[in-house]
């Protein structure tokens, strides 16, 4: 329909592309946004998005809440708010996340944002002078590179295992960089529950970054949509938790822990950044969403929130288990996968020679869709890579997609090997 509509809106003689910025011309769309335009046409099963399952809404909370906020909050809900947020949201987060993480609230100023996915692009927007090296876990969340990429830095990339960022990599990394009169501007962390690889930081490594921060005078920028999300092991504390200069920006969300359709998140980091975060949020929307800002505070304030976790951990770790359970049963020799121990995603990697790129369309006419590895790497170097979500779909689907998914790979393997 879009395709359509552009070809008939292009057939004059305008020349549409020329009126285009460079920035703009150089813009790519999502390709798991794509990819999901795909799957919506036939018998697909999705393993691709990162979406939570709809079960998990609590529509009756909100509809209680709701019919509560119209009745003695309508003058505040239905108004313009304050850039920095409705100020009763931000204070129930700040004593949330100090009895949750005891982060001080001292310390810390909390600002609204339209999700994190908005909290990334002011982030990019407030800090990144082009050429700025900014450095990132390969793989990283796909969105967050596509929203710093806008201001044209010089990505670098560290590489992962089951303990999340190599941080002794880091560290080799910033003695080359000072070697060479460069610094780092920040780093960027998915540090729980990584999304796409599903691996934790270890809370060695989370001290040694912060100290890697004072000593090589960088920031950190933590994003933590999923860490509420656990089903085994044992917490871990933020990186901000052991944050005492007041170098990490963390990011909070209520997309995975209330509904992503709020499109509310928020960013906790010193006053001074997010003042001038918060200047720079007055150019682009004036305020988040103020109906729902009055809702999720009621839903923190009156206890609703870390009851509603516990709800979705038990509903979403018989999901987590059987596609773990699927992957043993069905995948071939060479195959290896990550097993974590919470959020969405489970990272898989091939046998080197496959690229999953390619291999998206034959899974998706065989009934199973993922999303390639490729775009989560900064410089797409990696191409024998697929992200799996299990909390969408059901167990059972789960387990007949990873069995689609497994003879599609064994295909290309025998193909491999000729």
């Amino acid at each position: 329909m879009e395709e359509k509509l552009m070809r008939k809106l292009g057939s004059g003689s305008l020349d549409f592309d020329a009126y285009f910025s460079e920035k703009a011309k150089a813009m790519k769309a999502s390709e798991i946004r794509e990819l999901l335009k795909l799957v919506e046409s036939g018998d697909v099963i999705s393993l691709a998005g990162g979406l939570p399952a709809p079960e998990t809404f609590p529509v009756e909370t909100i509809r209680k809440i709701t019919a509560e906020v119209l009745t003695s909050h309508a003058d505040k809900a239905l108004q313009y708010g304050t850039t920095k947020g409705f100020t009763p949201l931000r204070l129930a987060l700040a004593e949330w996340m100090k009895n949750r993480y005891a982060i001080p609230t001292s310390k810390v100023d909390i600002m609204i944002v339209a999700g994190s996915q908005q909290a990334l692009d002011l982030i990019g927007r407030v800090f990144i002078n082009p050429g700025d090296v900014v450095v990132v876990e390969g793989p990283t969340y796909l969105a967050a590179l596509n929203a710093f990429k806008y201001y044209d830095p010089r990505f670098i990339s560290i590489p992962m295992d089951d303990e999340g960022m190599k941080v002794e990599l880091l560290e080799e990394k910033l003695e080359q960089l000072r070697r060479e009169g460069k610094k780092v501007k920040f780093v960027y962390t998915v540090s729980t529950f990584q999304n796409p690889a599903g691996v934790t930081m270890s809370l060695e490594r989370r001290k040694r970054l912060v100290e890697l921060a004072d000593e090589y005078d960088f920031l950190i920028v933590e994003d933590n949509p999923y860490s509420e999300l656990r089903y085994s092991g044992e917490p871990i504390p933020p990186i901000k938790h052991f944050d005492d200069q007041g170098r990490v920006l963390y990011l909070g969300t209520f997309s995975k822990i209330l509904a992503p359709g709020f499109r509310l998140g928020w960013i906790t980091g010193s006053p001074h950044f997010i003042r001038k975060i918060e200047i720079a949020k007055q150019a682009v929307d004036l305020c988040a969403n103020t109906f729902g800002q009055v809702i999720a505070w009621k839903y923190v304030e009156e206890g609703y929130l870390d009851e509603h976790i516990e709800e979705i951990v038990e509903f979403y770790r018989p999901r987590r288990d059987a596609m773990l359970e699927a992957l043993e049963e069905y995948m071939p020799e060479g195959v290896r996968w990550t097993r974590p121990d919470g959020g969405m995603f489970i990272w898989v990697t091939l046998p080197e020679g496959i690229d999953t790129k390619l291999m998206a369309e034959k899974a998706i006419r065989k009934g199973v869709a993922y999303v390639p590895g490729e775009a989560f790497f900064a410089h797409r170097e990696v191409k024998n890579t697929m992200r799996l979500n299990f909390t969408y779909v059901p167990e059972e689907t789960i387990r007949e997609g990873v069995k689609r998914l497994a003879q599609v790979i064994e295909d290309e393997m025998k193909a491999l090997r000729g």
